[in-house]
């Protein structure tokens, strides 16, 4: 059945998502999101906060000096500017909303610091409850605005392109026991679908997080840019979990230290500031220590000790179904894949190159991370951009939502996402194996054959658009033939200033390459 209706389609019902629904009331918005809305958001899942210069003695300019330095080179800095200038305006839509940020005996804000600021400026809620506070306070305040419709289960695969401009997009609607994709029209198509973590083996990220809105996007002929710059959150708690659970870098932050087995504090020979180095440098230094079999442990029992289950009441609870006491215990440590700096290139105002459709979140590269995000800048720039989509878009010929709209909400019954299949678990290890902490030519070769070899054999759209999102990392990353921020290959372990520059690229583009960088 063809849905017809003039309302601006969002795909994906995390922060990005719901925070530009919000903004875009009264106009008619239906949220299409593969989980209820609030589950399968990497947002619900972030410890740390919201990075934001509202604290005594911060500046925008110093906000913006840190996410230059973090993003190692390639950050637009009209575009960070931007960003950090209106995070004090997003904070206190939050607040409009119901987000319960902490405050101090003034009443005032109270912030914390993480490693590479140089400002304590994140906002946080009971420590590091930030993002399921702020997903809580933003699906009941969706659930009371009557012009937002959601359906909740349902999987976009595709994208509708017609003379040139995406109009709609096919759903994939498992309720009837069969699947089947059902077309729905829209005004005008945003992609707020998250990142790409689960296309790794140890992730911090949700199942969801796929990469497909990614895929999807590029294979409708999106340009997409800097798809080599994945991040890996350097302490994962390492207990075998899928999604692996986080020990929020706040931790550090609070003097906590890495330990290898033998008592050893390895990051501090790596890096003046040691545990509190960028997380690419601290990933690195993790992952060699596990490798070389020394193991990695985060030590929080002087900085933190008796108050712990208090001040950083998420992780106790992680570490305490796992057995670890963190009290009294160091808490073993992984690297895991987290945050995405690549994306669908927009510009400020969350356009892509494909007309009628726009992008926010982690699904997009908007310049703001460069080659490494800075902690806590991700919640910040959903926010921000998602707002600016909104805002655009008011300035289109939208229609008000008619009274009863919410009450054309969905929900396909559908709450767990499948497991894994053979060539997912495949492509998994494959990414994790040679797509990691560390690459090199001859590793990512291997992985661009698998990946294609995955695709000639696959028979959904969802996994179609998950490979070409696989296929287009693996790419740029063996064209980048220097190491910068979150990309670091061991045969090219040095920056190369002929590369101190972003990337953009296409999937026709991308695909024209491959012949030649395989033969090489």
């Amino acid at each position: 059945m063809d849905r017809q209706d003039d309302s601006v389609l969002i795909i994906g019902g995390g922060l990005a998502g719901l925070f530009c629904a919000l903004k875009l009331a009264p106009k008619a918005v239906t949220v299409i999101t593969a989980a209820p809305i609030g589950r399968g958001a990497s947002s619900a899942w972030a410890q740390a906060g919201i990075a934001a210069a509202v604290g005594p003695g911060d500046t925008v300019d110093k906000h913006v000096a840190d996410t230059l330095i973090a993003g190692d080179g390639i950050v637009d800095e009209a575009v960070a500017r931007l960003m950090a200038t209106q995070a004090s305006d997003r904070i206190h839509d939050l607040l409009d909303y119901g987000v319960p940020f902490d405050r101090d005996l003034k009443g005032h804000l109270q912030v914390s610091r993480e490693a590479a600021h140089s400002e304590s400026r994140i906002v946080r809620v009971r420590g590091d409850m930030a993002g399921r506070a702020i997903m809580q306070a933003l699906v009941e305040t969706v659930k009371n605005t009557p012009s937002i419709r959601v359906m909740g289960g349902y999987i976009a695969e595709g994208l509708i392109v017609e003379d040139g401009r995406v109009c709609g997009v096919e759903v994939l609607d498992e309720s009837s026991g069969e699947d089947r994709l059902i077309p729905i029209r829209g005004s005008h198509v945003v992609i707020a679908a998250g990142g790409i973590g689960h296309l790794y083996e140890v992730t911090t990220n949700p199942a969801e997080a796929r990469g497909g809105g990614v895929g999807m996007a590029a294979r409708a002929g999106a340009r997409m840019a800097d798809l080599e710059f994945v991040q890996f959150h350097p302490t994962a708690i390492n207990v075998g979990k899928d999604p692996a659970p986080l020990a929020t870098e706040a931790l550090r932050g609070h003097g906590a230290t890495l330990l290898n087995k033998d008592g050893e504090r390895f990051m501090v020979p790596l890096h003046p500031d040691a545990e509190l180095a960028p997380r690419d440098v601290v990933a690195r230094g993790i992952f060699r220590e596990v490798q070389a079999g020394r193991g990695a442990f985060l030590d929080c029992t002087e900085a933190v000790g008796k108050t712990f289950a208090e001040e950083f009441p998420t992780v106790y609870g992680y570490c305490m179904e796992a057995g670890i006491d963190p009290v009294t215990q160091p808490i073993p440590v992984v690297p895991a894949a987290h945050y995405f700096m690549g994306g669908i290139w927009t510009d400020m105002d969350g356009r892509t190159s494909l007309p009628g459709l726009w992008a926010c979140g982690e699904v997009t590269s908007t310049g703001a991370h460069g080659a490494n995000r800075l902690a806590s800048n991700s919640l910040l720039e959903a926010v921000v951009f998602s707002s600016r989509v909104a805002a655009a878009l008011g300035g289109e010929t939208l229609t008000d939502a008619p009274a009863d709209w919410s009450k054309g909400s969905k929900d396909s019954g559908r709450i767990e996402p499948r497991p894994d299949s053979e060539p997912m678990k495949l492509l998994r290890k494959t990414m994790s194996a040679h797509l990691g902490v560390l690459r090199d030519g001859e590793g990512m070769k291997k992985a661009l054959r698998t990946i294609m070899e995955l695709e000639r054999d696959a028979n959904t759209e969802r996994f179609h658009n998950v490979l070409a999102t696989a296929k287009l990392v693996a790419v740029c990353a063996l064209n980048r033939t220097e190491s910068r921020g979150g990309h670091f290959r061991t045969d090219y372990p040095n920056e190369d200033p002929a590369w101190k520059r972003r990337t953009f690229v296409t999937l026709e583009q991308a695909e024209a390459t491959i012949p030649s960088l395989l033969e090489s």
